[in-house]
């Protein structure tokens, strides 16, 4: 019994607060136990467990889950410690509500951030359990243990469910923390094994647990049409012919903001300017749609074209224009005035769309003072305040209710859709489910930035890695900082290990908006950078993987205590099990080649092996080895999916995913433009999770960084042709 529940209607809290014993986490961090009175006297408790009398134990994962797996995993984590039979748990998205936090999915946060409060509200739920069952057979606690939600006393052999020891134990004052005790890794029992994921059945079923599924009485569809050239307004549409079609119930322009947007997920609630279609089903709308005619003003939109950017961005670099330094360390012209050798080369990548299955959609009643929402956001923790500003309503008369979302990678932390169905219900006075087209999520997307590197090195006559240089032309809205994803960050490596460097940066003018996309800039500058370490070990005669382990070396955890900080035994014992997984140095067949690559992104290090074979301009990529080190394993079938997933979505962007902008808008609209990996194309993917008894840091974003250059790597060493720019296809490569 372990179902994922994630009803459409917000639970009511009283439904399982009225059962027996339910344990909460204080903001401050401190446990307490949880009563009905209690809670709703409190005000700011929210319970992540309840036990209940028919012997099934709900546990509630606060974060959103939007195909990660955390309402599974974090349940896990939460019954490794209360050591409950995983058989009796089910899994229940907890209600969007202040007292939990942080409520968000990004970064890849949501285990390693609640890790230390789940396991400690499990830990604690056991010690009652235990001092109960003491309590009521008057035998000392020290001789009381629990396992499979049974408590034994072994001495007399008396047994007790915890159902049955549930009311005793909401009676017992919550114990000391000293006085709980955690367990210690060898000790667990479910953490590190393959547990289905929680909703599995309900989405091979067909269940409607998804935002795109929600429904309510009473509720109309929605469309709402937006300026192509990003930032344009509506100034007038044909809205009488669209009120007159079929099952249309009104038609209208929202005003919104004028000019591009811009990512700010926290404290925008602006929308951009539209034409919103109102209609009985989402056919007549969508239908409707055919026959919009608009006039728009185009005075403040974006006039960007992305090949004007790329041709000022590339230009720059070439003339070497610095217009602001990032970092610099050591005498980086001395290092390359003295070396053996010496490489030059730049690297680019294009804009790339979010392209999630399921496109942007929400429902939200506001018709009144009362405003509910039911969405798969990121972001639930953001919407409150948001639409309370927006709506002029108090927040406390917003509830938002957290639904499964059909993929996220960063698309899902802006709430931007739902404020434009709020504006829409107000205006209409009923519930309306807003539905974006595949085509409205490609043309208003907060897009990868497009990113150019020149990077340069120099190896010392020992072979040694001793100067780095990185001149990036970002992507600029205001010509002084770069756009969002559009620049470089601070990395360990090379930063704090190369002992001469220098990242400096020029801009260039491009209004497009862009946005979280999976790992960002990690997942555009580890193809820069382990692409041209592969150069570098190229140019000075060397093994790619000995250059590269001796180009990281054995510094250790260069800021220890800090879990996004390069630990150099972790790299290196992931490109040593990676690369003796794959066999490399063993001879191939010509035409055939492995890659290698390493990178260290939202605290993972990750090391990949590529296997590909070239016949022309026709890459085949055969296997993918993945040698991954994220701390604790929580559920290892999760991990295995998240690694697994990361390199097929990194080879599929890799491929031909590219958006092209012309006059400030989009060109490419849907997966015919802009194609999807298909399962021929994917190679065979095997991972190795190395166990390196450090605690769990997620895994949603860091095994996708090292894919492209581990490929493209592997394509030089298959036919001697380095790939410099993403996709391939504009190399004229493709994959098959």
């Amino acid at each position: 019994m372990n179902p994922s529940v994630n009803k459409i209607k917000s639970t009511d809290r009283r439904d399982f607060l009225k059962v027996s014993l339910g344990l909460a986490l204080s903001s401050s961090g401190g446990i307490s136990m949880m009563s009905l009175a209690s809670a709703e006297a409190s005000g700011v408790l929210n319970a992540y467990v309840g036990i209940n009398a028919d012997g099934s134990i709900t546990i509630y994962g606060p974060n959103p889950e939007v195909g990660q797996g955390v309402n599974t995993s974090l349940p896990m984590i939460v019954a490794e410690e209360l050591d409950a039979n995983w058989d009796d748990v089910v899994c229940q998205a907890a209600p969007v509500q202040q007292q939990y936090g942080m409520q968000f999915a990004g970064g890849s946060l949501s285990i390693p951030m609640r890790w230390d409060e789940m396991r400690k509200v499990g830990a604690t739920a056991k010690e009652m359990l235990l001092r109960a069952a003491a309590r009521e057979w008057n035998v000392p606690r020290e001789e009381v243990t629990a396992s499979e939600s049974v408590v034994r006393h072994g001495p007399s052999g008396k047994v007790a469910h915890y159902k049955d020891l549930v009311a005793l134990a909401s009676l017992m004052p919550v114990p000391d923390e000293a006085d709980v005790q955690m367990k210690k890794p060898e000790q667990y029992r479910l953490l590190g094994k393959r547990i289905p994921n929680a909703s599995a059945k309900d989405i091979a079923t067909g269940k409607p647990i998804f935002g795109i599924d929600a429904k309510v009485d009473g509720m109309v569809y929605a469309s709402f049409v937006k300026c192509p050239s990003i930032g344009g307004t509506a100034k007038r549409a044909n809205l009488e012919r669209i009120k007159a079609l079929p099952g249309i119930v009104d038609a209208f322009i929202l005003d919104g903001t004028p000019g591009p947007y811009n990512f700010d997920i926290r404290e925008s609630h602006a929308i951009q300017s539209g034409v919103a279609i109102v209609g009985k089903d989402t056919w007549s709308i969508f239908k409707a749609r055919e026959t919009l005619e608009v006039d728009w003003d185009l005075s403040s939109a974006s006039r960007d074209d992305s090949d004007a950017i790329e041709a000022e961005a590339l230009a720059a670099l070439a003339s070497g224009k610095v217009e602001a330094e990032i970092e610099r360390a050591g005498d980086v012209d001395a290092a390359f005035a003295h070396a053996e050798v010496t490489a030059d080369a730049t690297y680019s990548t294009d804009f790339v769309s979010h392209a999630q299955l399921e496109p942007q959609g929400v429902l939200v009643s506001a018709a009144t003072s009362n405003v509910e929402v039911w969405t798969s956001s990121q972001t639930p923790v953001f919407i409150t305040a948001n639409l309370a500003k927006l709506l002029d309503v108090a927040p406390g008369n917003i509830t938002v209710n957290q639904l499964r979302g059909g993929g996220g990678f960063g698309r899902r932390l802006s709430n931007e859709y739902v404020f434009e169905a709020a504006l829409i219900s107000r205006r209409v006075g009923a519930p309306v489910k807003l539905q974006w087209k595949r085509e409205d999520d490609m043309a208003f997307d907060y897009y990868r930035a497009p990113t150019y590197y020149r990077l340069q090195g120099a190896i010392s006559k020992s072979g040694q890695l001793v100067g780095w240089k990185n001149l990036v032309a970002a992507a600029s809205a205001d010509g002084k900082t770069a756009n969002y994803g559009a620049s470089y960050r601070p990395y360990d490596f090379p930063g704090k290990v190369v002992p001469n460097l220098a990242i400096e940066q020029s801009f260039v003018t491009s209004q497009t908006p862009t946005g979280a996309w999976r790992a960002p800039i990690s997942n555009v500058y580890a193809f820069a950078e382990q692409s041209f370490i592969a150069e570098l070990a190229d140019k000075a005669g060397q093994d790619h993987r000995d250059f590269l382990l001796n180009a990281i070396g054995d510094q250790g955890w260069i800021s220890e205590g800090d879990m996004a900080s390069l630990n150099t035994a972790r790299a290196r014992a992931t490109i040593e099990a990676a690369t003796k997984a794959a066999g490399w140095g063993r001879k191939l067949p010509e035409g055939r080649g492995l890659g290698l690559a390493f990178f260290l992104s939202h605290s993972g290090h990750i090391a990949e092996v590529a296997e590909v074979s070239v016949e022309g301009k026709n890459i085949t990529v055969h296997d993918v080895w993945v040698a991954a080190d994220v701390g604790q394993a929580v559920n290892l079938s999760g991990l295995e999916n998240q690694l697994q997933g990361s390199v097929v979505d990194g080879l599929s962007t890799l491929a031909a995913q590219r958006i092209n902008i012309k006059n400030g808008a989009a060109v490419q609209s849907n997966y015919d433009n802009y194609p999807l990996l298909r399962m021929p194309q994917s190679p065979r993917v095997h991972v190795t999770v190395l166990n390196s008894g450090y605690r769990p840091t997620g895994a949603g974003e860091p095994a996708l960084p090292p894919l492209a250059p581990a490929v493209c790597n592997a394509v030089f060493n298959a036919c001697g042709e380095r790939i410099r720019a993403l996709p391939i296809s504009k190399e004229g490569f493709s994959i098959v």
